[in-house]
Formats: structure tokens, sequence, C-alpha cells
């Protein structure tokens, strides 16, 4: 599925534990020991030079260290690696790879970088269907992007059939995040009744909202419609 408003890029997850704050000869120690928290963490002070020189290609060591160990949140962050050639040369086959091991385990981050790749045809061959199942696992954790991008495909019938019902709620429930694109198209579905009856003081107030965060169209549309005109005063 084509992004018609955004195309929204993957994130990549860094680990808070209790360890962080330990020196860095105790948490390699301890890295190097197996301890998979320590590792991530050991990751983040190479991607950010905390205490260390920055170094992309330690990070990405470590983080596959504890990625091969079963930890969600490294395997997420080591596909992240690969799709964005991080510390290792762009592979997307091994970032399919490692988001869905992440996926499989029920992390939301990695479900949402899953369905990207179905929907783009990254590192597999594009699979609406299967895209739709990611975002939709992605969404019914609360990401934001997921809720976005399976309203998308309800509103263009793609890898589901089409439902403006369906669209506009999971639009609603992307925009009340304070997703700006969302805020934007459930202002749309508002202004031309689609999915939900023609409201246009509702249409006003998420157009104007995701104006507010800095999306251009929104202030486009605001002014070509002059919206305004229906913007309720407090």
């Amino acid at each position: 599925m084509k992004k018609s408003i955004l195309l929204i890029i993957s994130s990549f997850v860094l680990l808070s534990a209790t360890i962080y704050g330990q020196s860095l000869d105790s948490l390699t120690k301890k890295a190097e020991s197996g301890d998979t928290a320590a590792q991530i963490n050991l990751a983040e002070k190479y991607l950010k030079g905390q205490g260390v020189p920055s170094d992309t290609a330690k990070a990405f060591y470590w983080i596959k260290k504890s990625a091969e160990q079963g930890f969600a949140t490294a395997q997420n962050n080591l596909g992240y690696m690969y799709e964005n050639a991080e510390g290792v040369s762009s592979d997307l086959h091994q970032a399919f790879f490692w988001y869905k091991k992440s996926a499989d385990q029920g992390l939301a981050v990695a479900q949402y970088n899953l369905a990207e790749m179905y929907d783009n045809g990254n590192g597999i061959s594009r699979d609406p269907t299967q895209a739709f199942y990611w975002y939709k696992k992605s969404a019914e954790q609360g990401d934001s992007k997921g809720q976005y991008n399976l309203g998308d495909m309800y509103r263009t019938g793609e890898g589901v059939s089409r439902d403006l019902h369906q669209a506009f709620y999971w639009y609603k429930k992307s925009a009340e995040q304070g997703l700006a694109v969302a805020q934007y198209n459930l202002g749309l579905l508002y202004f031309f009744g689609m999915g939900v009856k023609k409201n246009l003081k509702q249409s006003a107030y998420w157009i104007k909202m995701a104006n507010n965060h800095g999306y251009k169209r929104a202030g486009e549309f605001w002014n070509r419609f002059e919206l305004w005109k229906y913007e309720t005063k407090n």
C-alpha cells in the first residue's frame, strides 16, 4: 500500500534497564557474560557516544548478541540496523527476518515495522494481506502509526474489504494519540461525511489540530475551505 498522505519511517526502540547507570567496565562484563539487558544498554552507549566514542559497528555487535538470545527489543533494533545500514551493510532480507522474530513475540513496534516491509515489498514480496494483518496486530496494542495505516487500508480497501466506518474508527484512535496525519485524515472524513455523519465543526477541530502539529496539507485545506467559519469558539 502506498502511503498517500505520509510515508512513516520505522522506529528504533532502546531499553532503559536498572543497570543503565553502571560503569562501562561493569556493563561490559555483564554483556560479555550474556546479560541481554546489559548488551542492549552497552549498544546504546556506543550508538550515542555515552562515555565511549560513537561506534555503530560495536553497537550492532552487541545488539546482535542480545537478539540472538531471543530478546524481542534487540531483535527489532537489529532489524532496524539492517534496514538502515547502521553499523552493517544494508540487508532487507535480514531486516525482515529480525523484525519477524520480534513481531512474533508480540512487540508492537516490530509488528508495525514488519507490516511496512510487507506493505512496501522490502525484503519480501509485497503482500497487502500480510501488511494488514501486522498493522492490525500493532494497532490493537495501541501503536499510533499502526492505527493510522490500518485506517488507511480500510479506507482504500487494500489487503481488506473497504470499510469507511473502520477507517474512521482507527484514524480516530491514532488522531487521539496526536499523530498529525491521522488528525488530518480524520478531519477529511468528517468534512466529506465518509464513515461518519458530516460534521464541519469536528472537521475544523481535527484539521486545525493537524495544522498545529505542523502538517502542511492541513493548513492548505483549512484555508482553501475556510474552516475557521466552523471553528467552535471557547
